[in-house]
């Protein structure tokens, strides 16, 4: 992590080159820090973010679970 904040820029200028990073802290591991797949400006109509509301449906069990939340907007198990 300290080498990073020291170093963001050039860093950054890894990523142009499609290169990945792995963060630790203290010795664990804490992050991954990749280039995202597209370069250009991003759709709002496609981000699930922006989208949720159309989406999103009372859950007649109360509060929804951060995983039922992953499930939906990213899709899987």
């Amino acid at each position: 992590m300290l080498e990073f904040r020291k170093n963001v820029q050039s860093i950054l200028r890894h990523f142009r080159k499609r290169e990945r990073f792995v963060l630790s802290h203290r010795g664990q591991t804490a992050a991954r820090l990749e280039p995202i797949a597209s370069v250009g400006p991003a759709n709002p109509a496609n981000d699930p973010f922006v989208t949720i509301g159309r989406r999103a449906l009372p859950s007649p069990k109360g509060k929804t679970k951060h995983s039922e939340i992953d499930r939906i907007l990213y899709g899987g198990c």
